[in-house]
């Protein structure tokens, strides 16, 4: 029933390479790999595009800062082109073209630059040196300043190279703000880039999380569910007390170990059943035979006697007629002593004489079959615990079968003694032979001439086992279930009382062992097992098969007797 459990990766028994059986474990591992791998994709994707996020808006701060810086130089630089500019005028635009640089470097350093600020780095230089001209050339018109026909001074404002300075100026600080407009523009399209890029790897990886979900589930519930209620089944099943119908798992995994050992525990739990089942319905045959031992005990000390005593008579009747008769009626009528006219009856003809006696015959062997049933009937029912010796029992069996030999039944059958060691236990010797003598002759009985017993004897831990195997007519089943009721006989002569095994089996009981019977069927011979005790059994001791039969009743009302 149990099924065998799958060969480890490598080789199996046989040496041929096998795959490498799929663990749940290893299942599990690869479901939570690909689910964690997809979480991974679908949180990295949305990280991503929260980044390129994040980033814009950074790079747009940072970029509208600069902007405002922009703005502010524009406009200081709008103020110092006036009709009379000054150099303080320009010293301020430069100082805010200083700090427009030291913010764009921050930005560039921080990353936050498009182009790493390579365009506004160039307009700044580009500013910074017309700015340094426009104070070369101011302070240059100041020192020497030019005079107008009418001998008025010239307006700095109006002097061409200044004028061309200024626009040059105010033309490179709009190109720095364009710049910035571009450096936002820029960002806003990489992150919008960026974005769109997320978006796409977050839609795929949770098609792929909901694709992998759906599949894992299905595969689930192959691996794991489907097996789970497998077992749950098989556990129900083994509760209502079926155990025919192993589970059958084929995962590769430890699902289909744990059925197999379930398996093979339903397998032992079924035997133990079956075991228990054979013990009961034993313990029931010993109450039967019990129940029928008492009224066996009871009919052989209330009525043994007050049957032997009309037995005798019929028996000393009988054998007296008998005599009689023959005195009588001697076998040849011619030399009778009287003559035919003193006889007061005709004399019987030859043949009515013979069946006369024959019949008397009978009706002696039958009274003393009838005391012989009575005679073992008592015996049985004054039989109790008696004083147990150590015995050999190889010794105790070759006693018995010497004294088989000169037996009819044993011409033309052979006995074949094969003790395997020197056996030693407690028994009563006398009530052993009788059960070895019974089973012996039994065995006789049921085999035709060439037929073979073998006799075994050996110690089997604490027990003493003995064995009759025979090549006899064997037994049916049904045979085979009351074999060791009282009266019950199946002898192919016809002259058993059905007592033998009967007792057989009570003195057995009795000093703690166990006999059984087991045929193949009929025909095909038959075996008797005799298992005895190698140590004393103590009063209240049970036998291995069950309990031993009481015949306190019938020993207390033989006693009475």
């Amino acid at each position: 029933m149990r099924s065998r459990r799958a060969e480890p990766a490598g080789r199996n028994r046989e040496g041929v390479p096998v795959a490498r059986p799929r663990r749940l474990r290893s299942k599990l591992l690869l479901g939570l790999g690909l689910m964690v791998g997809s979480v991974g994709l679908l949180l990295g994707g949305t990280l991503y595009g929260i980044r390129a996020y994040y980033t814009t808006v950074r790079v747009t701060e940072r970029k509208m800062y600069e902007l405002q810086l922009a703005n502010i130089l524009i406009e200081t630089l709008k103020g110092a082109d006036a009709a009379e500019p000054t150099v303080e005028a320009l010293q301020a635009v430069e100082a805010h073209l200083s700090i427009f640089r030291e913010e764009q470097e921050r930005s560039v350093s921080a990353g936050l630059d498009p182009d790493a600020g390579d365009q506004e780095r160039g307009l700044l230089d580009q500013l910074a040196r017309d700015v340094q001209q426009l104070q070369w050339l101011l302070h240059e018109l100041k020192s020497s300043p030019r005079l107008l026909p009418d001998g008025r001074s010239e307006p700095l404002g109006q002097h061409p190279p200044l004028r061309t300075l200024f626009d040059r100026a105010r033309r490179s600080a709009e190109h720095l703000r364009l710049a910035i407009i571009h450096d936002i523009e820029s960002s806003t399209r990489q992150a919008n880039r960026t974005i769109r890029q997320s978006q796409w790897v977050v839609a795929l990886a949770a098609t792929w999380a909901v694709v992998l979900v759906l599949t894992l589930l299905y595969y689930f519930r192959v691996w794991m569910f489907a097996p789970i209620r497998q077992l749950q089944a098989g556990v129900q099943r083994v509760h209502a007390g079926d155990f025919s119908q192993p589970i059958c798992l084929h995962s590769g995994d430890e699902l289909q170990e744990l059925a197999d050992e379930f398996n093979a525990m339903t397998a032992r739990l079924a035997a133990v059943y079956a075991d228990l089942a054979r013990q009961v319905d034993e313990r029931s045959r010993q109450l039967v035979r019990s129940e029928r031992m008492v009224s066996v005990g009871f009919l052989a000390a209330g009525v043994a006697h007050e049957i032997n005593n009309p037995l005798a008579s019929i028996l000393f009747c009988a054998e007296a007629l008998e005599r009689r008769l023959k005195d009588l009626i001697p076998a040849d009528i011619s030399s009778s002593p009287l003559p035919a006219s003193a006889s007061p009856l005709p004399p019987p003809a030859a043949e009515d004489r013979e069946v006369i006696i024959r019949y008397l015959s009978m009706i002696q062997q039958e009274a003393l079959r009838c005391k012989e049933i009575t005679q073992k009937l008592l015996d049985f029912s004054r039989s109790g615990e008696r004083q147990r010796e150590p015995t050999d029992l190889a010794g105790l069996i070759r006693g018995v079968l010497e004294m088989v030999r000169h037996l009819p039944h044993c011409r033309g059958k052979q006995i074949v003694f094969e003790p395997s060691e020197y056996v030693v236990a407690p028994v009563h010797a006398q009530d052993l032979k009788s059960v070895v003598l019974n089973l012996v002759v039994n065995a006789l009985e049921s085999m035709d001439e060439g037929g073979r017993l073998t006799i075994t004897l050996a110690a089997r831990g604490d027990w003493a086992e003995m064995t009759f195997s025979d090549t006899g007519c064997g037994m049916t089943p049904e045979v085979l279930a009351n074999l060791f009721e009282p009266f019950f006989t199946k002898s192919r002569t016809g002259k058993g009382t059905g007592l033998g095994l009967f007792i057989s089996h009570q003195i057995i009981d009795q000093h703690g062992g166990t006999i059984t019977a087991s045929s193949p069927g009929p025909g095909r011979g038959s075996t008797f097992t005799v298992r005895l005790p190698l140590r004393p059994v103590t009063a209240g001791s049970e036998t291995p098969a069950a309990s031993r039969t009481p015949t306190l009743p019938a020993v207390r009302l033989a006693s009475a007797a």
